[in-house]
């Protein structure tokens, strides 16, 4: 189990490094700068001891929480740690009844959207050469609010 707290600017270093092995198209590191200084973002690192093992970027619009960026450094993936993330994410937001979550995720990424789908989320679209790096489309993937699925 790793330890889930919000992320700070000292960590870009170590988001920028699980990033460029995650990704073809990497986020910029003024990219991540920008969701940490934004008030409405939720920025979550799940850390073994010191060391950052994955992170979730997530930011708050007015009828969802879209979860911008998820990833999980090599030596720990398949150890649960997005879905200590996700959890974290769905903890914290659980008050909110009128967000629900939302997602692209590739449509290749069959271990991804598997993840999705066991904690909830259901396929709802696809955005057609979503990703600029081989024009993949994207899955759309909507989760209820926490509340709504708790009262169901």
């Amino acid at each position: 189990m790793s330890e889930i707290r919000p992320l700070q600017l000292r960590d870009l270093s170590a988001i920028e490094e699980i990033e460029r092995r995650s990704y073809p198209t990497p986020w910029s590191r003024s990219m991540f700068a920008g969701e940490l200084a934004k008030p409405s973002s939720i920025c979550l690192g799940a850390f073994d001891g010191e060391r950052l093992a994955g992170y979730l970027i997530v930011s708050r619009y007015v009828d969802a929480w879209h979860v911008m960026n998820v990833a999980v450094a090599s030596d720990y993936r398949r150890r649960g740690v997005a879905s200590q993330l996700l959890a974290a994410l769905f903890e914290q937001t659980q008050a909110d009844d009128r967000r629900g979550y939302t997602l692209e995720v590739r449509v290749s990424n069959a271990g991804a959207i598997s993840l999705y789908e066991r904690l909830g989320f259901e396929a709802r679209g696809v955005r057609r050469g979503y990703y600029t790096d081989n024009r993949e489309d994207a899955l759309i993937m909507w989760k209820e609010p926490v509340a709504h699925s708790e009262r169901d």
